[in-house]
């Protein structure tokens, strides 16, 4: 089977910093990225050590957002300098991935 070189990233935000919306439609509309993955996690915290939880307590529900998405390493780049005035420092991880084609 033959792989494909491609770059894969992942983007910790929270639901409050996310703009959701506005970031999958550049990914989906406008750079049409091979493949987009939004988890949602129960529990998590960042720099500031605040604990986001889903817990009854913590009605506002500003939860983590893992964001996952992979293509060719010259698209990868174009998007990551678009996403890195956007989005904090330290927050985008990328690694090379091979994808059986």
């Amino acid at each position: 089977m033959k792989t494909m070189n491609m770059t894969m990233v992942r983007l910790y935000l929270t639901e409050e910093s996310a703009h959701l919306e506005k970031l999958l439609k550049l990914l989906h509309d406008t750079e049409k990225v091979k493949g987009v993955t939004v988890y949602r996690g129960i529990e998590g915290y960042g720099d500031s050590g605040k604990v986001h939880t889903s817990s009854l307590i913590d009605l506002s529900l500003n939860l983590p957002l893992v964001v996952e998405f992979f293509d060719k390493a010259e698209k990868i780049e174009a998007i990551l300098d678009h996403l890195d005035t956007t989005i904090k420092s330290g927050h985008i991880v990328t690694w090379p991935v091979h994808v059986r084609i």
